[in-house]
Formats: C-alpha cells, structure tokens, sequence
C-alpha cells in the first residue's frame, strides 16, 4: 500500500448540498482536489464517500492527516508539505 500524499496545507472550503454523494480523496493524488478524479487506482488507498444532510459550508481536508476524515480538524498545521 502506498502513503498519503500531502495535496495542500490548507483546507478547502466549499458550499454543499444535501442529497449529494461526494467522494473525497483519501489518497492525496487527486488533481481535482478535495474530490477523486481516480489517481488512487494501485495505491490500495479507497476514496471516502460522503454525503452532508443539509445545505452546509465545510471546510474539506487535502493534508490528509485529520482524524476527522472528510473534514479538517486543524491537523495541516504540524504538516510538513
């Protein structure tokens, strides 16, 4: 299995809607970040499937070392990118 990759050390901040089904990215690969465009392929690192149950502004991980997968918990800042 591969490692993560950093893709930023900021959070991405995004309005979303509810009935949606997002895909994040959980390999850091991706080049339409936070989202998957299918760069995990051979890594064994699976995107996340999520979905919001309301119209929200979220704040989207692309360090890759929250704990509280999709979302940003402030862990960017003891990243090394």
């Amino acid at each position: 299995m591969s490692d993560r990759v950093v893709a930023g050390v900021k959070p991405i901040v995004l309005q979303l809607e509810p009935g949606e089904s997002y895909w994040w990215c959980r390999c850091g690969r991706s080049q339409t970040q936070p989202f998957c465009d299918g760069s995990h392929a051979g890594t064994g690192i699976e995107p996340m499937e999520f979905s919001v149950p309301s119209e929200k502004k979220v704040a989207l991980c692309v360090c890759k070392a929250t704990a509280g997968e999709p979302f940003c918990d402030g862990s960017h800042k003891d990243v090394d990118a």
